[in-house]
């Protein structure tokens, strides 16, 4: 019977329990994956590959080299080492020897694999305690007659209600399902890169014949995620300016001068590379969308004031959107100080305005009496409505979402948008994320020649950091004490990181832990340990000093008010959680102490120490870990030998991929599944290039040869605002 081509396309987006063997216990069990599609089952990667070519014995598995045995389960028992750990042990035979197998938390297995099964296990081999072992490694029971010699194996992400094995079967039923359905990408396309089709490429990368096989499916997948990302950009970009009359700023008027003139310093190069290019795209007749990527300290918030100040020559109105009260109310202090100088008026407003100031601003700012407006999520409630919005600032842009930029923007006819953010990425990623942003860098900071150091200690060595703090304190000079402490002991978080650790060894890639809180409900833990850390500093360590606590927990007036002090040096010590991370200026800060600090990225821990050195005397940061993992320690070196943020993303990408660099996006994010920023830098390049020639000749993709891949791309980011 012929394939109804059309039947087996709409199949993708119908639900995965028409998929043979999709039960409704196995399909409640698939929505625990995120899958609920067909479309979603095939686009469920496998997290590794286990290849079965090369079968090693007990014997000859060497010591720290990922390899796969085959044997018989000799004893399997459940062990429970402490509350609330248990870890499942399995010992292998096949002849030559024995092998343990350790799984930590996957109590379940219990119930999956009995003495006497044959199996297959795939991992790292290390030596403890008087055997081979391999912990949390690849696990398969093989049934009678099925043979594995030769052959790849995927391994998918799987749950204790349904194991890789039966995921694996229902991913070949859903190839099935799809087949026949049309490949969406343009044939000139697959021409020019020599990629396989959409058919061939999962059922390569779900089942594959060799690892060559994997990379070529990989890279035609790729290509398509971002082609599509960076499709769905672009028209998001075209349509905010659709039908509407976008302003041509004046950028050499009496405000702009007057603000160059009363700056208190000289701009740097870059800075006024970065002013220049911001002010020549606000002359353009079109609305600007442009990203200003600056290290922590580098003066990026007086560059947008040039903008703020362009905004007013021209007649129109500016917002600044900031994601904390205490840096809109640093902003509205000095930048706000600053373009007043120069005949800019300037407002706050942020959700502890009182009512009858509120009503004041708004009112005012409706009338056009308000150049900028200043603020917090408040600016974005209805009754924040402009007279003329021509330019929207949204600093550490990060922080917001799609839907809250939309909103802003949407105050205004077309205005300029301007996206700060201190997250150094490099030039691949700001075009996988933002596709139609241009972009201006500021990578150095004003004061690069004043002294900032970072020193990696483990737990024992801790003395020496407060040893240091003491000595500034004695100074008069102030300290970060960083507590990311949660209720968990390294000890127990290296267990936990074990499985994916793991699953990146049969990758061949490093595990990094990737986020400072591991769950939600850590939340009040970590209050609770940084409340105790407070509280043993003030009466043991810094008796003779003010030591005080910030936390996300406490009410935005508290907040503000412990910063105030820290600000005016009535407090010396200041204990905090990530809270500081953005936006908090005081030049006097000297050193930083930050407490687990394996427990961040790269990226973030360099924003943290942005906090310290940003006047002129030199700074110190000190970077405690408790963890026993090497890896953790290495990892935390790259911190001493650059300050430079970029550099140090960079690394942070290769080891840990995009990880929570993505930020608030709400988009893009799940759509990006197999891309790896860093080693596909230039099959994002070239995605980014033939987007913009694609939507260059047919801006709605309404040719007949576009029309599939219009649909994917409504489908890929549905329900997504347009906007930002």
């Amino acid at each position: 019977m012929p394939i109804d081509r059309e039947k087996a396309t709409l199949a993708l987006d119908g639900p995965v329990n028409r998929v043979r063997l999709v039960s409704p216990a196995r399909a409640k069990a698939l929505e625990k994956l995120g899958i609920r599609t067909l479309r979603e089952l095939l686009t469920h990667f496998p997290r590794s590959y286990v290849d079965l070519s090369s079968v090693e014995t007990c014997a000859s598995a060497r010591i720290g080299e990922t390899c796969t045995v085959r044997g018989t389960v000799h004893e399997i028992k459940l062990k429970k080492p402490r509350y609330n750990l248990k870890l499942v042990e399995i010992a292998v035979t096949d002849g030559t020897g024995i092998l343990v197998v350790t799984a930590f938390r996957q109590p379940w297995l219990m119930d999956q694999i009995k003495a006497g099964d044959a199996v297959a296990v795939a991992g790292k081999v290390i030596f403890d305690y008087g055997y081979k072992r391999m912990t949390n490694p690849f696990i398969e029971v093989i049934g009678e007659g099925e043979g594995i010699t030769g052959a790849v194996v995927p391994v998918h992400p799987a749950t204790e209600k349904l194991s890789a094995a039966w995921v694996r079967r229902i991913v070949a039923n859903g190839l099935e399902e799809a087949e026949g359905a049309f490949d969406p990408l343009p044939l000139g396309l697959r021409l020019r890169y020599r990629l396989m089709s959409r058919a061939a490429a999962l059922r390569a990368i779900h089942f594959p014949q060799s690892m060559a096989e994997v990379a070529e499916a990989r890279r035609r997948l790729v290509y398509e995620e971002v082609l599509y990302l960076e499709l769905f950009l672009m028209q998001e970009g075209a349509e905010r300016s659709r039908d509407a009359h976008p302003t041509a700023h004046t950028v050499n008027g009496p405000c702009v001068a007057a603000f160059a003139a009363q700056l208190p310093f000289a701009l740097t190069g870059e800075q006024e590379r970065a002013r220049d290019e911001i002010l020549e795209g606000m002359a353009a007749p079109s609305a600007m969308n442009h990203m200003l990527l600056g290290d922590v300290g580098t003066g990026k918030t007086v560059v947008a004031g040039f903008a703020l100040a362009a905004a007013a020559d021209t007649g129109g109105q500016a917002m600044l959107l900031a994601p904390t009260e205490v840096l809109a109310r640093q902003h509205a202090e000095g930048l706000g100080g600053l373009l007043a100088q120069a005949g800019v008026t300037c407002a706050l407003l942020t959700g502890s305005t009182p009512a009858a100031e509120r009503a004041s601003i708004t009112e005012r700012f409706a009338a056009g009496d308000v150049d900028v407006l200043v603020g917090t999520h408040a600016l974005l409630s209805d009754d924040v409505a402009p007279a003329r919005l021509t330019l929207a600032v949204i600093d550490e842009q990060q922080r917001f979402g799609v839907d809250q930029r939309t909103r802003l923007l949407a105050k205004g006819e077309a205005p300029d948008a301007l996206y700060l953010t201190a997250t150094p990425i490099p030039r691949t990623l700001a075009l996988a994320l933002y596709g139609n942003l241009t972009l201006s860098y500021i990578k150095h900071r004003p004061h690069d020649a004043v002294s900032r150091t970072t020193r990696v200690l483990r737990r024992e060595q801790a003395g020496e950091a407060f040893d240091a703090a003491s000595a500034a304190l004695s100074r008069g000079e102030q300290v970060y004490v960083v507590c990311p402490l949660v209720g968990k002991g390294a000890e127990e978080r290296d267990e936990k990181a074990a499985g994916k650790q793991s699953d990146a060894d049969a990758a061949g890639e490093e595990y990094h832990p990737a986020v400072a809180i591991e769950d939600a409900d850590d939340f009040d833990d970590d209050v609770t340990a940084a409340t105790r850390e407070a509280e043993m500093l003030q009466r043991n360590t810094f008796p003779d000093y003010v030591v005080e606590l910030l936390h996300g927990g406490m009410g935005t007036e508290a907040k503000r008010e412990v910063m105030e002090r820290f600000r005016a040096g009535e407090v010396q010590v200041l204990v905090a959680t990530t809270v500081i991370e953005v936006g908090v200026d005081v030049p006097n800060a000297t050193v930083m102490i930050v407490e687990d600090a394996d427990r961040f990225g790269l990226a973030q821990l360099h924003q943290l120490r942005g906090r310290v050195g940003r006047g002129t005397k030199a700074a110190e940061v000190y970077l405690l870990s408790a963890s026993t993992r090497e890896e953790s320690l290495a990892r935390l070196a790259a911190m001493e030998t650059t300050d430079d943020g970029f550099e140090l993303a960079a690394f942070d990408l290769s080891l840990r991929r995009e990880g929570d660099i993505l930020g608030n996006r709400q988009h893009g994010a799940s759509g990006l599944k197999l891309v790896n920023i860093m080693r596909d830098g230039a099959v994002i390049e070239a995605a980014h290039a033939d987007a913009a020639a694609l939507l260059d000749v047919d801006p709605d993709l309404e040719e007949p040869d576009h029309r599939a891949m219009a649909r994917e791309v409504r489908l890929a980011f549905a329900g997504e605002a347009v906007g930002g």
